[in-house]
């Protein structure tokens, strides 16, 4: 006869309640004798249905099941590393590298606590598990989730996992982002805090947050993209944005001063204006996120960051009649309907085409007609009598 039961860990405060207790996330384990022999091991599961079911099926049996691949069994860390090495080998940016990392490095704290060392062991109720740890918000919950994904798909394809658990994994519910450019009179607000700014940081490093600041609001890059901005993707007062999968190149047209502003910067390396080219990408992406956020304080801006300059950008477009069609390739969308979801409510043109398309229906309706004549005539009977 086979028992479940919880092993706890030595941080689980439900520890000295023995193995009875079941309301926590400790690893359970099996113990007994089947078939004449004798068992006592981890299930590799946390859910106790779960346990209780899988101990079901050995006693329907008669004998414990093993898997067909156990000795193939990879662990989590080689795989972790042929995943990041084929992200290298597509060359994927440092910074997309950089956000699997951070997810790996909270797995191996995840595994290192629940003692797991294979991959297959990372069944869907222990990812569960995992994920009830993380605390992200909604929508930094699910681009994690999307990474783990990715990376069991890619384990999936090379047969390491019979399937892919963190899609059993429901997705966060997301709450739509408010756009929230800045106004004109806080980008004013800004810009002259840059005098403030130079008084304990100094002259050049003022001059060149000024030039970043300008490259955000004026390009809608996004901050990773203008750190790392070469003086190559420059061209008279073209700047190479990226290039569409048809292969065809897009490039922003920037304002004269902007142009002035980053000829006049001192650069952080050659070739470079705001990145040495050779440190770690996300490293100076936080130095500069700080130097935006204190700028805004100063300028007394509340949620002052970096993407609002490139919301400002979008925004200001769309106010001034140009498709959304065409802000959506300038900011780089996949689709237009990731544009729509953030912007659409600032599409001038769509708006103003709404109020005439109303008024076309109005003035055709037989009904608002009858209205608006029978008004007529009240009113000039009125007049009449006075």
């Amino acid at each position: 006869m086979l028992t479940i039961y919880r092993r706890h860990r030595k941080d689980c405060k439900h520890r000295g309640k023995g193995r009875k207790y079941r309301n926590c996330n400790c690893a359970i384990w099996v113990q007994g004798s089947l078939a004449g022999e004798s068992i006592r091991e981890s299930l590799d599961l946390f859910g106790w249905e779960k346990a209780q079911e899988k101990v079901r099926d050995w006693e329907a049996d008669g004998r414990k099941q093993v898997a067909s691949h156990t000795e193939s069994r990879l662990t989590i860390e080689e795989c972790r590393m042929k995943f990041l090495s084929d992200l290298r080998a597509r060359k994927l940016s440092e910074s997309t590298v950089y956000k699997y990392e951070l997810l790996f490095r909270q797995l191996e704290s995840f595994t290192l606590k629940y003692r797991i060392e294979f991959l297959d062991q990372l069944v869907v109720e222990n990812l569960g598990v995992f994920r009830s740890e993380w605390i992200d918000g909604p929508c930094s919950s699910l681009k994690k989730l999307e990474r783990l994904r990715a990376f069991f798909h890619f384990a999936q394809q090379r047969k390491w996992v019979i399937e892919n658990p963190a899609n059993g994994l429901k997705a966060p519910k997301v709450p739509l982002r408010h756009t929230m450019p800045f106004t004109r009179e806080e980008m004013i607000r800004i810009l002259a805090a840059l005098d403030v700014y130079a008084e304990t940081a100094g002259i050049t490093y003022a001059q060149r947050l000024r030039t970043f600041v300008l490259l955000l609001r004026y390009s809608g890059m996004r901050i990773g993209d203008t750190v790392q901005c070469a003086e190559s993707r420059i061209t008279e007062d073209r700047l190479f944005l990226y290039t569409q999968k048809t292969g065809v190149p897009v490039y922003c047209v920037l304002p004269s001063f902007v142009i002035e502003a980053l000829n006049a910067t001192p650069r952080s390396a050659k070739g470079f204006y705001f990145w040495s080219g050779t440190s770690k990408l996300h490293g100076s992406i936080g130095k500069w996120q700080a130097r935006v956020k204190r700028l805004c304080e100063i300028a007394k801006v509340s949620k002052g960051h970096a993407h609002r300059f490139r919301d400002t950008f979008a925004v200001e477009l769309l106010l001034a009649g140009v498709p959304i069609e065409r802000v959506s390739v300038l900011l780089g969308h996949q689709s237009i309907r990731v544009t729509e979801r953030h912007y659409a409510p600032w599409t001038r043109s769509r708006q103003e085409q709404l109020e005439c398309d109303l008024k076309r229906a109005w003035s055709e309706d037989p009904v608002a007609i009858a209205q608006i004549q029978g008004t007529r005539q009240v009113h000039g009977k009125a007049e009449t009598i006075n």
